[in-house]
């Protein structure tokens, strides 16, 4: 997504600034060209050469750098992407205005290349109708915005939006504004993920070894393409997709009444979730104390979530299973897609080195109902997350 992607990232003067530091590396080490343009009173809550280090590249700071008063005209026609964070009430107010009396007004007046807004100031300021009016402009002319969040500001803690939103929040919202329009822009897309427990007694549990990793990748993607993304999620250890909806469920009964309730509004979903497929047929209302010896614990088979919630499924939409398997993978997983009438597959060894649960990579091989088979090496999760959607997105066009 970001090797070779030219960023302009405008800083104005707040103390937020030093978040754009970390914006700054983050950046660069995604593999993105960098050239950080500062205004004058950015130069003193950060100097130029803290930018110069972290982006290996000159910062910009005046209408005469880079050869001169035309340096705006340059930098507004040649990148991918324009990031301004912090964008304060200031800059804000005066790119509303049509102002250009510094390099980064007049780069953002002259630009051609999207632009993200991370607006970061007292909340007082935010507030107030001239800068709701003045956001309320410059969504109109085509400026993307990202925050202000809720929390501690420079002068205290804050229930109102002020605080600038975190470096890796405003990554995801620069990579969905540099995807553009993609078949999943606009659609519904219900991502499961992780493991689901059964009571055993109010302590001990059934579960698997699910992480949830490759959900929440499937998720993260999708939303990165425009989607709206909702993620039933199993108990994990993982913090929530920046931008996804996410319902939290503990046993294979709460997934699969999240699952039906969703599904009837959903363009695709993508089962990834690893639901117990097995529970305790009768949970005891106490501890069972270890000094009463041995634990027999009789089972009973869950519901099956795909073929339970079939008939809620929207006409036209996609539908993606998963099948962890120990031997004779592709059957299984042919079998598993004609039995629960999927439109996609994905099945992978749970004994390969480096795939499967608790990993962050995987290799897996894609399956569809016209009998194709496409096996993917060993890569992150990630990489095979953009994978399922690429097929995904082939079944929507």
């Amino acid at each position: 997504m970001w090797a070779g992607r030219h960023v302009v990232l405008g800083v104005s003067g707040g103390i937020a600034c030093y978040k754009s530091c970390f914006l700054a590396r983050r950046l660069v080490e995604a593999g993105a060209v960098v050239d950080v343009v500062l205004t004058q009173s950015a130069a003193e809550f950060v100097r130029p050469v803290t930018f110069e280090a972290l982006s290996g590249r000159p910062v910009l700071s005046s209408l005469w750098d880079r050869g001169g008063a035309l340096a705006h005209i340059e930098l507004g026609r040649a990148p991918d992407l324009i990031i301004v964070a912090p964008a304060t009430a200031n800059l804000l107010a005066r790119v509303a205005l049509g102002l250009a009396d510094d390099l980064l007004t007049s780069l953002l007046l002259a630009r051609r290349a999207p632009v993200l807004l991370a607006p970061a100031m007292n909340d007082e300021m935010y507030a107030n109708p001239a800068t709701q009016r003045n956001i309320a402009i410059l969504r109109e002319r085509g400026f993307a915005l990202v925050g202000p969040e809720i929390g501690a500001l420079a002068e205290g803690p804050s229930e109102r939006p002020g605080r600038m939103s975190e470096p890796e929040t405003i990554i995801a919202h620069a990579a969905r504004l540099l995807r553009g329009k993609t078949p999943l822009q606009g659609r519904r897309v219900v991502v499961t993920a992780g493991p689901t427990r059964e009571s055993i007694d109010p302590v001990r549990v059934v579960t698997n070894r699910s992480s949830g990793k490759m959900g929440y990748r499937v998720a993260e993607a999708a939303w990165e393409r425009g989607a709206e993304v909702v993620l039933i999620s199993g108990p994990v250890a993982l913090p929530s997709p920046v931008g996804v909806t996410v319902r939290r469920v503990e046993t294979t009964k709460e997934l699969e009444d999240a699952v039906r309730a969703d599904l009837s509004e959903a363009d695709v979903l993508v089962m990834a979730a690893a639901p117990a497929d097995y529970r305790p047929a009768h949970p005891s209302a106490s501890k069972q104390p270890r000094m009463q010896g041995a634990l027999a614990v009789p089972m009973e088979p869950t519901d099956d979530i795909l073929s339970t919630t079939e008939e809620r499924r929207k006409p036209g939409s996609v539908i993606v299973g998963f099948a962890l398997e120990t031997g004779d993978a592709l059957d299984k997983a042919r079998a598993k897609l004609e039995r629960k009438h999927l439109d996609l597959i994905v099945v992978n060894d749970a004994l390969e080195p480096g795939a499967g649960f608790e990993h962050d990579t995987n290799r897996v091989a894609l399956l569809d109902r016209e009998g194709n088979v496409r096996i993917l090496p060993l890569q992150s999760k990630r990489e095979v997350a953009e994978a399922i959607l690429d097929a995904v997105e082939a079944r929507l066009v």
